[in-house]
């Protein structure tokens, strides 16, 4: 078959999303209230979400139903394409069989309108007026400015300061789309104060931008509420229609993946392509190797703890059994901000802890050569995040061509670069360091 691209009509788009937590083999560890430390309750989370989202998070069902409302946003740019990478096959001299799942063709630019669409759907429906939230690189923040302005909500973005300096034309893109943008650490809120004391050039967090955004919806008397872009069971939930339609587009192929790849920072992006494959290993099925990648300058996985932790800076968020490497844990200024996370998804890390799926950590300047190699051979520009898994499926294939295995690899092409090219500016002028 010497096909390149396989494409799904809109009447095979998956009508459910996919729930992990119905095949993993022993229940996850319930979240523990920050004040308590005794396990969460719906009733806890409703000052952060709204009704339907906190039945989600704590669902046991197999699947959900997506609402016909989301389905129709969906359309605008799923199913995105299964591409086979012919192109890159050939350069590495492989005999391995290289796909990627394309989640650059959203309006946003990567995967996460998969679930901003349906957060700011479930909020519209409850009466909400306005979302807070938090951004790293700005992938997030687009999205759900994106989805607000679908669903004719406000949406406030705190976005890490470091970010907020490097990414302009991210800002400018929530802008447009009619959020407002905060740099964080800010003066907004109690927990931006605290930081800017402690230090007044702090280059901000994803757990100290959640604190703040967390806290704004906490304060906002019923108004606001909270969106969160990662590590949240229904997040990845949401996700998994990602790896649905990869696994009809592998059909389309006439191929299987041996091999899963994802950029990991929460793990919204890398569970959304691998869980509907695990989960067919977990009920007895096919089994696939998935390797979850993360920078080496905030190896969550591969260095941290396996323990309860704070979601946030300043402690305000439930704490969850997780891969951490403590809420206070402030990573270097990489551009893949939005892998700047010092904790993993409760759902992935119990799969790790239960041998499911593999972890490696790699440095920025190796993903970047990853990721010029295939914009020169594939002709898309991957997002800084996005490099982290190219860079691996690079390795993998390459390790192929030594055992002369053809081996079929599978990656998730997270988001595109656009927004990102002074990263690859910086890189060409060998600014970059590890």
């Amino acid at each position: 078959m010497s096909q390149t691209k396989f494409l799904l009509s809109e009447d095979r788009l998956p009508t459910t999303w996919y729930n992990v937590v119905a095949d993993l083999p022993k229940p996850l560890e319930p979240m523990l209230h920050p004040a308590t430390r005794e396990p969460v309750t719906p009733a806890d989370l409703e000052p952060l979400f709204p009704p339907e989202l906190i039945e989600q998070e704590f669902t046991t069902a197999p699947t959900v139903d997506i609402p016909g409302a989301v389905l129709d946003v969906y359309k605008q740019w799923r199913p995105s394409p299964l591409v086979r990478a012919r192109r890159l096959e050939k350069a590495l001299d492989t005999p391995a069989r290289i796909y990627f799942k394309n989640e650059g063709v959203s309006p946003a630019g990567s995967h996460k309108p998969n679930t901003a669409i349906p957060q700011a759907y479930y909020n519209k429906q409850a009466g909400v007026e306005r979302l807070t939230t938090e951004t790293g690189a700005g992938q997030w923040g687009s999205s759900l400015a994106l989805a607000c302005s679908y669903f004719g909500l406000v949406c406030e973005v705190y976005m890490v300061k470091v970010s907020y300096q490097q990414k302009p034309y991210r800002r400018g893109l929530m802008e447009t789309f009619g959020a407002s943008v905060t740099a964080s650490p800010s003066t907004l809120t109690a927990a931006g104060r605290a930081a800017l004391a402690a230090d007044p050039d702090s280059p901000g967090s994803l757990g100290l931008a959640i604190s703040e955004a967390a806290e704004a919806a906490v304060m906002s008397n019923g108004t606001a509420k909270y969106a969160l872009g990662s590590v949240l069971n229904h997040v990845l939930m949401h996700q998994t229609i990602i790896g649905q339609e990869a696994q009809l587009q592998m059909e389309l192929a006439e191929d299987y993946p041996d091999i899963l790849i994802g950029a990991a920072g929460g793990g919204s992006n890398f569970g959304g392509l691998v869980l509907p494959f695990l989960g067919e290993q977990l009920r007895g099925g096919r089994g696939v190797r998935a390797i979850a990648v993360e920078p080496a300058s905030c190896p969550t996985l591969t260095t941290g703890a396996y323990e309860y932790d704070f979601g946030d800076t300043a402690g305000l968020t439930p704490m969850a059994k997780m891969h951490t490497l403590g809420h206070d844990f402030v990573p270097p200024s990489i551009h893949a901000g939005g892998l700047r996370y010092h904790g993993m998804s409760p759902i992935i890390s119990a799969l790790k802890d239960l041998d499911q799926l593999e972890a490696r950590a790699v440095p920025q300047t190796a993903c970047f050569e990853a990721g010029v190699t295939f914009a020169r051979h594939e002709g898309i520009v991957p997002a800084p995040e996005s490099t982290h898994a190219v860079r691996v499926a690079i390795d993998e294939a390459l390790a192929c061509k030594e055992t002369g295995e053809a081996k079929s690899i599978l990656f998730s092409l997270s988001g595109h670069g656009h927004f990102d090219m002074q990263a690859y500016i910086d890189y060409f002028a060998g600014k970059l360091t590890d």
